[in-house]
């Protein structure tokens, strides 16, 4: 299929060369954002249709300061959680791409700010996939830190509970996902710089690359060494050190480039994640 024609969405020496790294690559880790799960019906937060586009009052609802002080946006909170898309949605091509690519035995891990587990539910196995930000299908107390399944804090909101506390302390539930002004799961972290040190292609699908650490780990690679494909609808800050940036539809995209031929190498994998390198 003709890639990268005159309407914007990038031109065919991209395509061509992600393609080519595509089939050279031998250890791939991606970062996947929430443009992979637009097409599965779940709004982004920044694009043209994205949800604090719309709606920009709705960031407080993920600000952990303001979440604590506030049973009004808490309340709120569990109605969005409640209706959230991703109760009803499917994973989608470029979900799919990433199980095939982890069949050909070339993902070394996959890194995604997502909260929706759809890379999961598409079949790929859930010790691949580096949740940076967390999951909505968990809650967790924020005086306890017990833990527990979203199902059942959600069914007690549809029973009257409109902020249900911990049944084990009293204390204040919330999803088990990052909010703006909490940290990071330092292990998660650790083992997505492992992973970031320990490929020779890192892919950022669908991530416009302006939150951090997550978009850290895009500098973090080339810096390595690994050569950096960028396939996002949007311009990100990191676009100028990419060898490839592609716009087009990730549905679309991802399933070719993990199709791409593949190209033999004799020589072994170096990477700044092998110790036989630090010398």
């Amino acid at each position: 299929m003709q890639r990268g024609t005159a309407d914007g969405t990038g031109d065919g020496a991209d395509w061509q060369r992600a393609r080519e790294l595509f089939g050279r690559a031998r250890r791939i880790t991606a970062l996947t954002g929430a443009g992979v799960s637009t097409a599965s019906g779940i709004p982004d937060f920044r694009g043209p249709n994205g949800v604090w586009t719309k709606n920009p009052a709705a960031q407080r609802l993920t600000d952990i300061d303001t979440y604590l002080a506030d049973p009004q946006v808490r309340e709120e909170a569990w109605r969005s959680r409640a209706e959230h898309s991703a109760w009803h949605a499917e994973p989608n091509a470029a979900h799919r791409a990433f199980v095939d690519l982890d069949r050909s035995g070339r993902l070394g891990a996959l890194l995604t700010q997502n909260i929706d587990e759809l890379h999961q539910r598409a079949g790929l196995d859930r010790d691949r996939v580096l949740e940076l930000h967390g999951t909505i299908y968990r809650t967790v107390c924020l005086d306890c830190g017990a833990t527990g399944p979203m199902s059942a804090a959600l069914e007690r909101v549809a029973a009257g509970e409109p902020d249900p506390p911990c049944r084990s302390c009293g204390g204040i539930l919330k999803s088990a996902t990052v909010s703006f002004g909490q940290s990071l799961d330092p292990d998660v972290l650790r083992s997505a710089q492992r992973a970031t040190l320990n490929c020779d292609l890192f892919v950022a699908a669908g991530t416009s690359l302006t939150v951090y650490p997550a978009a850290g780990f895009v500098e973090l690679a080339v810096k390595a060494g690994a050569a950096l494909v960028i396939c996002n609808a949007e311009p990100t800050p990191y676009d100028d050190v990419a060898s490839a940036v592609l716009r087009e539809p990730l549905v679309e995209v991802l399933p070719e480039l993990v199709a791409a031929p593949l190209v033999d190498s004799p020589n072994p994998l170096r990477t700044w994640g092998d110790p036989s390198t630090w010398g």
